[in-house]
């Protein structure tokens, strides 16, 4: 049953255990609506056992965890109607073109009209002229792409991203960005955003929290961070001091 609500992202006493130890320690965490939302974190932080959790793939040993007012757990059949999903390494098959990827997976989806949508999607990727080319020919930077417009054929109110510029190059991360920016300053659709860079958080991002060993040790708007740091000699430098 939905509840009502003014967080699209909450959590509660979020805790998940392996061989009782704790990956993720009583987290507590709140996302407005239309927020980029950078969720920082070193390798083993608990970052990804959240999102895991936040789109259902996961259970968690106690507490709890909602998105646009549905329980993870009790509710994730709506929550995953709510979500769209883009993994680190996103699969895809290379000896399909980018439209037959995106037609095979809205037809598995159910989605009406699925030749319509794959290419309002790709259109909105800036995909068009290549969209017949197959996969295998692409770089991880359109792949990701490729990945996003897979994740938003749906609608959902809120994207999850896991480390979506991890080993892309330069021009490949800048457009990442620019589509990122676009889906929520056009869609209005409300991220959440796992990466271990905060100098690509503070282009994009509107908040962040940052997650050590399982605990959220910091949350603020990017703008209210930089202005607490500013004495600070890089962005590097803010994040090492916030996780001491």
């Amino acid at each position: 049953m939905k509840k009502n609500n003014r967080f699209i992202i909450e959590t509660k006493s979020l805790t998940k255990k392996y061989d009782g130890k704790a990956v993720l320690d009583n987290l507590n965490l709140a996302v407005a609506e239309g927020e980029i939302f950078g969720f920082l974190g070193h390798n083993g932080a608990g970052k990804t056992t959240t999102v895991n959790i936040l789109t259902t793939l996961l259970v968690p040993t106690s507490g709890s965890a909602e998105i646009c007012g549905f329980d993870t757990v009790k509710g994730s059949m709506e929550v995953k109607k709510s979500i769209g999903y883009l993994p680190e390494n996103v699969k895809f098959y290379d000896n399909l073109t980018a439209s037959e990827n995106l037609e095979y997976f809205a037809k598995l989806s159910g989605i009406k009209n699925s030749k319509e949508k794959v290419t309002e999607v790709l259109e909105f990727i800036e995909f068009t002229g290549i969209e017949h080319k197959k996969l295998g020919e692409f770089s991880k930077g359109m792949r990701q792409r490729i990945g996003i417009a897979q994740a938003i054929m749906h609608e959902p109110k809120v994207l999850f991203l896991d480390e979506p510029t991890s080993g892309l190059d330069p021009m490949g991360i800048k457009k990442l960005r620019e589509v990122i920016l676009k889906l929520n300053r056009e869609k209005r659709m409300t991220i959440f955003m796992n990466t271990h860079l905060l100098s690509e958080v503070a282009k994009v991002c509107t908040t962040i929290g940052v997650l050590n060993h399982g605990k959220l040790v910091y949350k603020e708007t990017l703008e209210n961070m930089l202005k607490r740091f500013s004495d600070e000699e890089s962005l590097e430098d803010i994040y090492f001091t916030i996780g001491e």
